[in-house]
């Protein structure tokens, strides 16, 4: 009976998996510079045959997914990775704005190639996650009541990201740059209820600081 241990089955495997790999990275590249790249650019990109790239994804659309998987996991590991235990609610979300700053391009992937290939469900599944760590950062901060609480902390979390998407979507067009997102790091904490002083020096004190968190 054969196995998996036959000779060259590890072989074929890693090169399986750098097609895979090489796929996705021109996918990436290539839809976000333009959402209607096809197939065949994408596999020329990546430098294998049309047939491979359908070897691992049947269509566009399982493509699309597994870019927006990938995006959403992106997003996840970033939130997780940018609150101190011990970091209060301003410096927390200052740190969540700044580190969604830093895959800006995946997130706004996330968004534009979702909502076209695969619905609002699955844009809603893929930032799952992230969104539940956003409100319960609000909820807290409303509670401590340094953010406004007129809306409820799910809502003001929505509206928060779409401010978000649209600061990402103008840094990446170019009609406006911020750099490291100290600028919508800012304007996130003034929308949250924070008063522009002090989100301003809040935000760049936390830059300052860099991944090192104190307590609020």
């Amino acid at each position: 009976m054969q196995t998996n241990d036959t000779p060259g089955s590890t072989p074929r495997r890693s090169n399986a998996q750098r097609n895979r790999g090489r796929i996705l990275a021109a996918a990436r590249q290539g839809l976000r510079d333009d959402p209607d790249a096809s197939l065949d650019s994408i596999a020329r990109t990546a430098g294998v045959t049309r047939r491979t790239l359908y070897g691992h994804f049947s269509s566009r659309r399982a493509l699309v997914a597994e870019l927006t998987r990938e995006a959403g996991r992106a997003l996840q590991q970033a939130f997780g990775a940018a609150p101190a235990a011990d970091a209060g609610p301003i410096e927390a979300m200052t740190r969540m704005v700044l580190a969604a700053w830093a895959v800006g391009d995946q997130y706004r992937m996330l968004i534009s190639l979702g909502r076209r290939h695969l619905g609002e469900e699955a844009i809603h599944a893929a930032l799952a996650p992230a969104r539940e760590e956003a409100v319960a950062t609000i909820r807290r901060g409303q509670h401590q009541g340094v953010f406004e609480d007129h809306v409820p902390a799910p809502v003001l979390a929505r509206a928060l990201e779409a401010l978000l998407l649209a600061l990402v979507e103008e840094n990446a067009a170019g009609t406006w740059a911020d750099p490291t997102g100290e600028a919508a790091a800012t304007a996130f904490l003034i929308a949250a209820g924070v008063a522009p002083q002090a989100a301003a020096l809040r935000v760049r004190e936390v830059v300052r600081r860099g991944p090192a968190a104190g307590v609020e």
